[in-house]
């Protein structure tokens, strides 16, 4: 996630015309980019960003509520509720068709077919979307594996993986491996060197016992998606608490949680986006992550928020994103209902729901 801080002065008179043309340029393009807080990255903007770190462990987790980096999964509602089938509800997609696919959803869902869905029937539907992502995990580690494995043993080394890294990285992977092979020191920079210790003590959690440093694909499964490993989902918790922890105690207060990054406001979109950043995170720390409520979220609640199979959590969100849409306060899911906030499902705004529903349905 890239925080953009924009900072901008007025060129000298002296510059002439076309110097100060380019700096009005500039300036409209760096007024939507001076909000920092949150990581607003999209499922389509880290799409296209997947290849380049296919073998790097990534920062977002499908079906998670919390980003690695700590910040909210701003997709989560649409991971759980359409799976593996978020592609289907893009921007260019034919509103008339979204609509249908949206009823045909709703119709799965609705498992007793009264046309309603309930809190319940919504729960199983979410473990099976979380499910859904996790089995496209174990698809694309046989690939990844696949990749940083080429001697095709069944095992991949902590050297195979830090050549193949470093190779993604721009470096020459020829003479990576010779360097490392006759155990000369490596030729990068300060921070790639942070991100390689910080992976190998990811890499050394992974490796079951007897720790050899060698990973199956099992074991490379959990480096790359540690949401599934019940040790690794606790060694991501430690690293979330780590970066957000202020006072080293190991557990969270509310004032630790919503703290903003460091950085300057430019402007009032920016002040917006910080608002709502603070009250997104307030909300789902005193509703969601401190159980009990007394102002403090420890390892423990963490971790329970954090578990993506966690059968009280998937019900406590299937009752909120009910909440949401639930109009008529009957406690239940309808077609209109769940049409008129589409937005909120899907991701994507789907007109005309009154008029449409019947049709689709």
């Amino acid at each position: 996630m890239v925080w953009l801080v924009a900072m901008t002065s007025r060129q000298s008179s002296l510059c002439g015309l076309a110097a100060h043309s380019l700096w009005l340029l500039g300036l409209v393009l760096l007024m939507d980019a001076s909000a920092r807080p949150a990581n607003h990255s999209s499922t389509r903007e880290r799409a296209a960003n997947k290849e380049e770190n296919e073998i790097l462990p990534p920062d977002h987790l499908n079906g998670v509520k919390l980003e690695m980096d700590g910040h909210l999964n701003r997709d989560f509602h649409q991971e759980v509720f359409l799976g593996k089938d978020m592609d289907g509800f893009d921007e260019d997609s034919e509103p008339r068709r979204s609509r249908r696919k949206l009823m045909v959803i709703f119709s799965n869902v609705d498992v007793n077919t009264d046309r309603r869905i309930s809190a319940k029937e919504m729960q199983h539907w979410i473990m099976e979307k979380t499910a859904e992502h996790f089995q496209e995990a174990v698809k694309e580690n046989k690939l990844h594996f696949g990749a940083v494995d080429p001697d095709g043993d069944g095992y991949v080394s902590w050297d195979e993986y830090k050549v193949k890294f470093l190779a993604s990285k721009g470096h020459n992977e020829r003479e990576i491996a010779d360097a490392i092979r006759n155990h000369e020191e490596l030729k990068v920079d300060e921070e790639t060197q942070e991100v390689l210790e910080n992976l190998k003590g990811r890499w050394y959690q992974a490796d079951n016992p007897p720790a050899d440093l060698l990973l199956t694909e099992e074991e490379f499964l959990s480096f790359l998606h540690p949401e599934h490993s019940r040790g690794m989902l606790k060694f991501m918790v430690k690293e979330i608490v780590r970066d957000l922890d202020q006072d080293g105690d190991k557990q969270l207060s509310l004032p630790e949680f919503i703290s903003l990054p460091v950085g300057t406001v430019e402007n009032q979109q920016g002040q917006d986006i910080d608002d709502n950043w603070v009250k997104d995170r307030r909300k789902e720390f005193e509703e969601l992550i401190d159980s009990n409520h007394d102002g403090i979220v420890t390892m423990e609640e963490l971790e329970n928020y954090m578990d993506p199979m966690n059968e009280y959590n998937a019900l406590n969100e299937a009752k909120q994103m009910i909440a949401i849409a639930d109009e008529n306060q009957n406690h239940h899911l309808e077609p209109e209902e769940i049409l008129k906030y589409s937005e909120f499902f899907t991701g994507s705004k789907l007109m005309d729901y009154a008029r449409n529903v019947h049709e689709e349905f």
